[in-house]
Formats: structure tokens, C-alpha cells, sequence
């Protein structure tokens, strides 16, 4: 994997995440001719009935998009008097209650939600906020922070300090402002100045400057740290990811590789967490549950090729050979087409 991560020739010309051609590559686009009350109605005779018809819930709930499951939740309290999200944590159970319910979140309430599990209880899964910091865009970091406020009454920024601790903390801090620069302008020189700020405090120096690359890598805009990618290599003659990984360890590392893996590639990124959460014995269902869920309406179509391209097999036949019942065939809906 690692000559993948190598590639910089094509990365200033891929679009990135702040670009208009960005973000209409889902899998799960708005249902023509949506009734919100006709499926609500649907959804409540498939769960009243005697045995839940599961097909029934995977067929409306992967066929519509989230602004449509919204006005689907509505109608069904509206007809019910009773929310979707209790009558399906009633009577479905394990990782496909789990998917339905994330089906019918919001996206932000549904990052939100991942974020507070990730700090919930006994050590923090600094993976799942690695993972959410380091993908999001600043609009999708702000409308988290304001679920965040109105669920727990607590500031996000706050919580993360008390949670996580050093160099971590001030980098998760950091996106977590949400205050990356978004520009797609690119300085030339500014680029170079930061290459070799980063070269001058890493492999250059006894022991790493680590705020150096804190600082440049969680602020910069994606276009200008792809020109610093190039020409950190140029200067050092390795690239930047792995000179984090000889230099850094633990979760730091894997955080800033994870934002330099972003800034060349979010779809690659996020092919290679599915192919991760697959492979080996047993499967993460909770990280195929967020990937798939979370960027099913942006870029999962380009994912899947990405997938293809990486692993030589399909996104679906990899789902197909490693999750079953009705949890695989709502991940099997959501993926769509083989490719």
C-alpha cells in the first residue's frame, strides 16, 4: 500500500473536497416521486406485523436519501405517535439495528453521535475521532459541534481537551475548529517554505518538532498541502507520509498521516478503512457502518472504483464474502452496483 501513498503526480490536478464538482457521487440519491406518508405507512406494517419484515426496512431506508428519511421519520410519529428510531431499536437488534438507526440520523447528529462514543467511557477510541477530524469538511466539523451543544450542553472543543491529552489534543483541537483555510489558491513559495520547515523540524533534526507539523498540516488548505507534499519530497527525496512514520509514533502518527492521506485522496482514504474494517478474521462493523452510512450521498460511487483499483475485487464482492443476514443486505443496498 505504502506505493500508493507515494504517487504525487496526479494530486493537484484531482478535485478536491472544496471543489463544485465534489460531493454528487453517492450511491443513494432522492427517490422521484417520494410520499413520505406511503412509506411511513409501509415501515409501519412491516414492524406491527407478526415478525419484522426486514426486507421491507432495507428497501425503503437505502432507496431514499437522508432529507427524505427525515420527512419519512415525521410522517411515521405523526401516523404512529411513536418514533422510527425506538420502533426500530425495539425490534431489530445488533449491528443491523445499529445501520438502521445511522440510516435515519442526520449526518451531523449521526457524526455527532460517533464522536460522544469515541469519548464515552473508559480511554477514548482516538481512532473513530482521527478518522471524523480528519475527513470532514469545516461546514460538516461545525454542524457536528452544534449537535454536539444542543444533545450534551457542552462544548465540543471543551470535551476533546478533557478527553485526550498532548500533542493529540492539540491537534484534534485544531480541527475541530473547523477554521481550515478552504482556498483552492495555491503559494508556490509558501509551499516550498513549509516543505522545508517540515523537513528542518523532522528528519533534519535529532528528535521532531512536532507542533511544526501540527500547525502547517491542520490549518493549510487542502491545494496548498498538495503543493507541500510535492515539494517536500522534492527537498527530502522521501514523501511526507513517510517521514511521519520514521519519525512519529502512536496516535499522532496516525492522526497527521491519516490528514496527509486525505489531502491526496479522501476516497482512496476511505477504500482503504473499508478494505481494513474487512479483512483478517471477524469485521469492524461499526467503521463499515460510518463509511458506508457517511458518504453514501458524496463519494461512495468513486470509493468503490477506488476499491476496485486497490484491491482487485469489488467493494461488493468484498462485502458479499464477509457480512451476512440482514445487516449484509442493507451494507449490500447501500454499496449498490458491482463495478
Amino acid at each position: 500500500m505504502a506505493s500508493l501513498w507515494d504517487d504525487l503526480e496526479s494530486l493537484v490536478e484531482s478535485p478536491s473536497p472544496s471543489s463544485p464538482e465534489y460531493g454528487h457521487r453517492g450511491t443513494i440519491k432522492p427517490k422521484e416521486n417520494f410520499d413520505a406518508k406511503e412509506d411511513a405507512a409501509a415501515l409501519k406494517k412491516a414492524i406491527e406485523g407478526l415478525g419484522t419484515d426486514e426486507k421491507v426496512l432495507i428497501e425503503i431506508l437505502t432507496q431514499r436519501s437522508n432529507a427524505q428519511r427525515q420527512l419519512i421519520c415525521k410522517a411515521y410519529q405523526e401516523a404512529t405517535g411513536r418514533t422510527l428510531e425506538k420502533d426500530l431499536e425495539g425490534d431489530t437488534n445488533g449491528d443491523f439495528e445499529h445501520l438502521l438507526v445511522a440510516l435515519i440520523t442526520p449526518p451531523a447528529a449521526f457524526d455527532c453521535h460517533e464522536v460522544i462514543r469515541a469519548m464515552k467511557g473508559a480511554g477514548t477510541k482516538d481512532s473513530i475521532l482521527i478518522e471524523i477530524f480528519a475527513s470532514r469538511s469545516n461546514q460538516q466539523i461545525k454542524a457536528l459541534k452544534e449537535v454536539f451543544v444542543k444533545e450534551t450542553e457542552k462544548d465540543l472543543i471543551d470535551e476533546l481537551k478533557s478527553e485526550v491529552s498532548g500533542d493529540l489534543c492539540k491537534a484534534l483541537v485544531l480541527l475541530a475548529e473547523g477554521d481550515r483555510d478552504e482556498s483552492n489558491a495555491v503559494d508556490v513559495d509558501k509551499a516550498k517554505e513549509d516543505a522545508q520547515t517540515l523537513y528542518n523540524a523532522g528528519e533534519k533534526k535529532w528528535g521532531t518538532d512536532e507542533s511544526k507539523f501540527i500547525d502547517i498540516l491542520c490549518q493549510r488548505s487542502v491545494a496548498q498541502l498538495r503543493q507541500t507534499l510535492i515539494e517536500y519530497k522534492n527537498i527530502s527525496g522521501k514523501t511526507l507520509q513517510q517521514s511521519i512514520e520514521g519519525e512519529m509514533s502512536g496516535e499522532l502518527e496516525e492522526l497527521l498521516v491519516a490528514v496527509v492521506k486525505c489531502v491526496k485522496s479522501l476516497t482512496v482514504y476511505f477504500a482503504e478503512l473499508l478494505h481494513e474494517s474487512m479483512k483478517g478474521g471477524g469485521t469492524d462493523e461499526s467503521t463499515l457502518t460510518r463509511v458506508m452510512v457517511s458518504r453514501s450521498e458524496i463519494d461512495l460511487l468513486d470509493i468503490r472504483a477506488e476499491f476496485k483499483k486497490l484491491y482487485e475485487e469489488s467493494l461488493l464482492s468484498a462485502i458479499k464474502s464477509d457480512v451476512s443476514d440482514e445487516y449484509g443486505d442493507c451494507i449490500k443496498a447501500i454499496c449498490g452496483g458491482d463495478d
